[in-house]
């Protein structure tokens, strides 16, 4: 579930939603959400200052949370 609203999001703000992809890694501390987005889209997920991206984390937090899960966001170049 958490894996489909990242994607959702990321192919919502960028203009190369065919770039977007989502790996989900499961570690002993955590589930991490590896997103990876087109070079020239990586600006729009992050956003000034990293707005976008902490807002991203925000939802992603709630979501995770309403399943008693820990899940962490990784955005990759």
């Amino acid at each position: 579930m958490e894996r489909d609203l990242i994607e959702y999001i990321a192919k919502s703000l960028v203009d190369d939603a065919s770039a977007v992809s989502v790996n989900v890694v499961e570690t002993e501390e955590a589930t991490v959400l590896e997103l990876r987005v087109a070079a020239e889209d990586i600006g729009k997920v992050i956003g000034k200052h990293g707005r976008i991206a902490k807002a991203i984390r925000t939802l992603l937090s709630a979501s995770a949370t309403r399943s008693n899960k820990d899940v962490r966001l990784s955005i990759l170049d």
